[in-house]
């Protein structure tokens, strides 16, 4: 395990000297220690370099197909997240979305494709033509959307290079976990401190143990 998350070098070492990167590989070791059924994990490669991350990850994806390990994370890092089959989006201790990422991400729309052509009216026209259903403009640019961006990226430019149209450039935007996640909770940055202990007030008031 010490080798997994690059500490093998100083095994011998004290852990009170070890930086807070690799206090947090040593908790990743522990975990794994004793190959357990279920894993829960709490922001797990917050700190860790690049290598080590996608060292960790592998390591524990591998042990979830050979072994059939659940593992249970809590996260605010949407590219771990993107690591698990379901993915439930918690706003003020509600679960507001319980969905694959796949589905959750299906929530703020489709892949969209932008193109820019020499001549976007005809091209739109064509594309219309061609997608059964009505593009969007906005002045020299067209825009497209689809569950495969990239499928329909390469559809389009080839129904346009057809028709001896110039394509100057073509931009794919795929929805992500970042985006649901603010969808459902709002833009506003929170002060998460003051906002727990508003919340912890009014619950102790509720049950009567706070007197003004």
């Amino acid at each position: 395990m010490l080798q997994l998350v690059g500490l093998d070098e100083r095994r011998k070492d004290i852990v009170k000297t070890f930086s807070g990167g690799m206090k947090r590989r040593l908790e990743v070791a522990r975990g794994l220690l004793h190959e357990p059924q279920t894993l829960f994990l709490d922001e797990p490669t917050v700190g860790l370099d690049p290598q080590t991350r996608r060292s960790v990850w592998e390591h524990v994806l591998r042990l979830r197909e050979s072994t059939g390990l659940t593992i249970f994370m809590t996260t605010h890092y949407m590219e771990e997240a993107e690591y698990c089959d379901r993915i439930a989006i918690i706003d003020y201790g509600q679960i507001v979305a319980l969905d694959t990422p796949t589905a959750l991400k299906r929530m703020v729309g489709q892949d969209q494709v932008r193109l820019t052509t020499s001549v976007p009216e005809q091209a739109a026209a064509i594309l219309e033509q061609h997608l059964g259903h009505p593009v969007r403009r906005t002045d020299d640019a067209i825009y497209a959307e689809g569950e495969n961006g990239q499928a329909l990226a390469a559809s389009v430019i080839r129904q346009l290079t057809l028709a001896d149209i110039e394509v100057l450039g073509v931009n794919v935007t795929v929805p992500t976990l970042e985006d649901v996640f603010v969808r459902l909770t709002g833009r506003a940055i929170r002060d998460e401190s003051a906002s727990a202990k508003d919340r912890m007030g009014s619950r102790l008031r509720s049950r009567g143990r706070l007197r003004r």
